[in-house]
């Protein structure tokens, strides 16, 4: 068996919502989730989410809606979960992929309001929208929570997106331990570095500096180095795990943080 083997009604009957879906794992996710059953709620930032959906569409009739959101704000996820209930009536499962570090920069040359974005960008949309979607599961009578981290809480030029993503492992394993009396699991995959298309919204808008392209170079040489199978994972290979989290097969699991890495914990 494979990572691109469906499971075609593996997710039947249940809605999934799932941010930062216009493109990459999100998008990977989302398309997949479809396919095995799913109806999906899908949240960008991105103008064009509404043509991923559309494209999902052709595959899986009907499954697939969106929404433009900018996650970085409480009102925002409120929305997309507002806007989950109104297409499909309910929320049984959330993925929370927006996130990404912005820069690779040694820690010392990042400047104060870069160090700020950085939790806001991989930090902030992960708690607002746990927060956001508990009363819908809690009406739905349980439900999971995968929340997409990364095993770069250890790695060199990068250290604000480490201290983001490690405490999205935090948040996972202390809402896990609260809400689990409701039925309600929380998990998360931890990526290591991931092959995907060229971003059609790029991570840092402005563009990278000539040194900071130089220490992304060795960002990644690090990451290669730090994985016992020498490579990048595929972006099949980051689906597969996430939705294997968000399904019944995984129903004993809650509190955990899977590192997807090739054998590199971070």
């Amino acid at each position: 068996m494979s990572a691109t083997d469906h499971f075609p009604e593996r997710f039947a009957g249940q809605v999934m919502v799932v941010t930062g879906a216009a493109q990459g794992i999100g998008l990977g996710v989302a398309a997949r989730a479809c396919a095995e059953g799913a109806d999906v709620f899908l949240a960008d930032r991105a103008e064009f989410v509404s043509e991923v959906a559309a494209e999902i569409n052709a595959a899986s009739p009907g499954r697939a809606k969106a929404v433009v959101a900018d996650l970085e704000t409480y009102e925002g996820a409120e929305a997309v979960m507002e806007g989950a209930i109104d297409a499909f009536g309910g929320i049984d499962i959330l993925v929370t992929g927006v996130g990404g570090a912005i820069r690779m920069r040694p820690y010392a040359e990042f400047e104060p309001a870069q160090i700020k974005a950085e939790i806001q960008r991989s930090l902030m949309p992960t708690l607002w929208s746990c927060h956001a979607v508990l009363p819908h599961l809690r009406a739905r009578g349980g439900g999971v929570i995968v929340n997409v981290s990364s095993n770069a809480t250890r790695g060199i030029h990068r250290v604000p997106y480490s201290a983001a993503k490690g405490g999205v492992n935090a948040l996972t394993a202390s809402l896990a331990m609260e809400v689990a009396g409701e039925n309600i699991r929380v998990v998360a995959s931890a990526p290591g570095g991931t092959e995907a298309p060229p971003r059609r919204i790029p991570r840092n808008a402005k563009g990278d500096t000539e040194a900071e392209q130089g220490w992304m170079a060795e960002a990644v040489e690090q990451v290669k180095n730090s994985t016992m199978m020498g490579r990048y994972g595929s972006l099949d290979e980051q689906v597969a795990p996430i939705l294997f989290l968000a399904s019944r097969e995984a129903s004993y699991i809650t509190g955990s943080t899977l590192v997807v890495a090739g054998g590199d914990t971070g």
